[in-house]
């Protein structure tokens, strides 16, 4: 496998009026994940992305993190060190961002 943990975090835009997580800090999220993946060491073992909708709209800003299948919500970027030290270094879920269906 490419990399150890994939991050895909919702930047995704829709039509005005409609709820979208990615609008909502979705890049910002995407340089912070990038900027504290590289401060740890983790550049090209983990990568962190954006990605279109990732059907949690409701919950947002939301991200995905693979192989695990584990995803997040209502994230910020004070949220992204924790997820990173938790979730991508110690593999422990952060429970209290988890969204389970």
């Amino acid at each position: 496998m490419r990399f150890d943990k994939h991050i895909f975090i919702c930047t995704n835009q829709k039509a005005e009026g409609k709820p979208c997580c990615g609008e909502q800090r979705g890049m910002e999220l995407v340089v912070k994940f990038r900027e504290v993946l590289n401060k740890k060491g983790l550049k090209g073992k983990v990568r962190a992305q954006r990605s279109g909708c990732l059907d949690a709209c409701d919950f947002g800003p939301s991200l995905v993190i693979y192989p695990d299948g584990t995803y997040y919500g209502h994230v910020t970027p004070d949220d992204v060190e924790r997820i990173v030290d938790e979730h991508v270094i110690n593999n422990r879920i952060v429970g209290d961002l988890e969204l389970s269906w």
